[in-house]
């Protein structure tokens, strides 16, 4: 009796990873809005700018970056959202919809802890990516030297990205 007890109350602790689910919704929410309220901060940088005629001396490098800098907090969200997702699927319920949708659409199907470390990782691989090429828009290069450790560091995010890319089609 104590044993069905105990496993009683065990099992049904694995509601607490609701809290995780949660707040992993709540800062998706938070970081798709301020996302969208940085995109609309650089449109309005680019009419103001555009408008009075005025061309500041990174005025491209600016847009770019805001705009890069948006779809990183953008990807970090949909991360959030994954986890929200798979977490739940994994310790509470499958979700009704998704098993309604088609299976090409099952982005956010998650059956096993594996496949939701994969698409996490693979989502945060892309931030990083992202990260990458918002930092070099505002890099200085002094020298041929530099210029070559950049292609390098391009050309291993391009072959990191083919093998990520090889690695999700087996």
């Amino acid at each position: 009796m104590i044993e069905k007890f105990f496993e009683s109350a065990m099992w049904q602790t694995r509601f607490l990873v609701i809290l995780a689910v949660i707040f992993g919704l709540i800062g998706a929410l938070v970081l798709f809005v301020v996302a969208s309220m940085d995109i609309f901060g650089v449109a309005k940088y680019a009419f103001i700018t555009i408008t009075t005629g005025a061309h500041p001396q990174d005025f491209h490098e600016d847009i770019v970056s805001g705009i890069i800098g948006a779809v990183d907090l953008y990807l970090i969200a949909v991360v959030m959202l994954i986890f929200s997702f798979g977490v739940y699927e994994l310790f509470i319920s499958p979700i009704d919809h998704i098993q309604q949708a088609k299976d090409d659409q099952k982005i956010l199907s998650i059956t096993s802890l594996d496949q939701l470390k994969d698409k996490i990782a693979k989502v945060i691989v892309m931030v990083l990516v992202v990260n990458f090429f918002q930092r070099v828009l505002h890099t200085k290069y002094n020298g041929a030297l530099e210029m070559l450790y950049f292609a390098l560091a391009v050309t291993a995010l391009a072959v990191g990205l083919y093998f990520l890319g090889k690695v999700g089609k087996k």
